[in-house]
């Protein structure tokens, strides 16, 4: 099954990576020419591009994947968001992330760390078949013990099953 798995992904992620040459829409400042700090300065103003990773405008702001109930496959809506992360950390050798895998409260504290550091290694797999370095990403399993919503309800659960993707110096 995990191979089966695997193989699936390779193909949805080729056929994506594949289907245009053209450019996605982000287009990077060269305004300062030379030595300048153009889209990494994050002012937003006077002249300079804002941080992509900032920019809410920009799919690099996004920055959570969610899974659904027992399950670390990435949906088909977030493969964007994991393919625009996957080419950011190719054109940009020196970032790095952390990957944080969370569940919700229902399951052992085993099992939901186990099952979250599958969803963030899923995460890490589908970057790295997109061309990230493996030394740019770290996977851990949060479990449960970090839930972005404390209510007992689908909608709470729902929340908490995520990978969040964490850029250094914001963790």
């Amino acid at each position: 099954m995990k191979k089966i798995l695997s193989v699936l992904i390779i193909c949805l992620l080729s056929a994506c990576a594949s289907q245009s040459t053209q450019p996605t829409g982000e287009v990077e400042d060269r305004t300062m020419g030379s030595g300048g700090m153009g889209a990494q300065d994050g002012m937003g103003s006077g002249g300079f591009a804002m941080n992509p990773l900032r920019d809410p405008s920009n799919i690099l702001s996004q920055r959570s994947v969610y899974f659904d109930f027992d399950s670390y496959t990435i949906k088909s809506q977030y493969r964007e968001l994991v393919l625009a992360h996957a080419k950011y950390l190719r054109d940009n050798s020196n970032a790095k992330v952390l990957l944080q895998g969370n569940t919700d409260e229902r399951g052992s504290r085993e099992y939901n760390l186990a099952l979250g550091q599958r969803r963030a290694e899923s995460v890490k797999n589908a970057m790295l078949l997109s061309g990230a370095r493996d030394h740019q990403i770290e996977a851990v399993s949060l479990g449960e013990e970090k839930p972005r919503a404390t209510s007992r309800d689908e909608s709470s659960w729902t929340e908490n099953r995520r990978a969040d993707i964490l850029y250094q110096g914001e963790y």
